[in-house]
């Protein structure tokens, strides 16, 4: 199900992104959904993929997936999401991973380094914001 709310606005003048993101989403007005930061963290609250980011990214947006479909919603509805690292050099394995869920009109996206997060074994964490009809 793709959302028709959302629209990858082009951009002139910038530079493309290097990474898996969009510099401009546009929603048109619909339900919004606000998912807050998850962490690599299974089912069963165990932490996935210690030491691993890309197994890290994997579980977290499974997680992300698993949360929208709670919601009526699918990754395709994602308009923006943050994503929390605390290693900007694993940029490239995050992206990779991304670049799966994200294949086509990736949501908006502003990705900064932190000093820890609140499980010392986390590396990444992502909060997103959707809008379905």
């Amino acid at each position: 199900m793709s959302s028709k709310r959302k629209e990858i606005v082009p951009v002139q003048g910038l530079v493309k992104p290097t990474g898996v993101w969009s510099v401009v989403t546009a929603a048109k007005p619909g339900r919004m959904i606000f998912v807050s930061g998850l962490l690599s963290k299974n089912e069963a609250g165990e932490i996935v993929g210690v030491g691993d980011i890309a197994a890290q990214t994997e579980q977290v947006l499974q997680n992300l997936q698993a949360a929208l479909s709670g919601a009526k919603a699918t990754l395709d509805d994602v308009v923006r999401v943050d994503v929390y690292i605390t290693d900007m050099s694993k940029f490239p394995e995050i992206h990779s991973v991304r670049r799966k869920y994200f294949p086509k009109d990736p949501p908006s996206s502003t990705m900064v380094e932190v000093s820890s997060l609140t499980d010392k074994r986390c590396l990444i964490e992502i909060t997103a914001i959707a809008v379905t009809d």
